[in-house]
């Protein structure tokens, strides 16, 4: 056998063995996301948002780590409404001393609950100009708010509200793309990475730690505009996944 099918072989066995690997680690993820959301924060979470009418998720990288079993204490949460007055309510309900650590400019709001953080915030819908990474932001649906996502898998929500606690939203297919080690992302790639040319990064960052692979093609296809500097401004918000 020529070295080079020696080497095709091994790498198959290698991206079998990861996708066996996988699908091992998703067999139970619904009974794992029973057991996490029975657990507080969430049931706060959810009294409170009933209690105000929103319309609240946990979305991104913990929806996705949970389902890989992988351990998270960064938790997002997002709602059709104010994150900020979610936030408050939920503080208030626990008795927690002192308030949400708010930006404003983003309806944003952090909390800490024992060892983890919460990050609470209204669902947006962001567009973004030629010359900066810094998204111009809007009031959205759930719907706008998982199309703004950088990948598939980080587009993952559960909801929090009475009668559907615990339902995946996974409009996109990020489940199907988990199961197949793919890196994906939800609009065309072309506008995904021309809105923030560091999600070719993270994508970068994701294929090292949780042993995914960008679809073929989506990053070779990108290319810059011409006389755009993102790459070299520095980001104005903090971004998670």
């Amino acid at each position: 056998m020529s070295a080079y099918m020696q080497g095709l072989e091994r790498e198959m066995l290698r991206e079998a063995f990861g996708l066996f690997q996988r699908e091992n680690q998703m067999m139970y993820y619904e009974e794992d996301i029973a057991e996490a959301l029975a657990g507080q924060p969430f049931p706060m979470i959810r009294e409170e948002a009933d209690r105000l009418g929103l319309e609240t998720y946990v979305i991104g990288g913990y929806v996705r780590d949970l389902i890989l079993r992988r351990p998270s204490k960064d938790i997002d949460v997002v709602t059709v409404g104010s994150g900020i007055e979610l936030a408050r309510a939920r503080g208030a309900k626990a008795g927690t001393t002192g308030a949400p650590e708010c930006v404003q400019d983003f309806g944003t709001a952090q909390v800490k609950v024992g060892d983890s953080e919460i990050e609470f915030v209204g669902a947006r819908r962001e567009s973004y100009r030629r010359d900066s990474r810094k998204p111009i932001v809007e009031d959205g649906t759930l719907e706008d708010d998982q199309n703004r996502r950088d990948f598939t898998i980080n587009a993952l929500a559960l909801c929090l509200n009475d009668g559907r606690y615990g339902e995946l939203v996974d409009p996109f297919g990020g489940l199907d793309d988990l199961e197949a080690l793919r890196i994906v992302t939800p609009r065309d790639p072309d506008v995904t990475f021309s809105d923030d040319p560091l999600r070719m990064m993270r994508a970068v960052r994701f294929a090292s730690q949780l042993g995914l692979r960008p679809r073929s093609g989506d990053l070779r296809r990108h290319r810059p505009q011409p006389r755009t500097h993102r790459h070299h401004i520095q980001g104005a918000h903090r971004r998670r996944g």
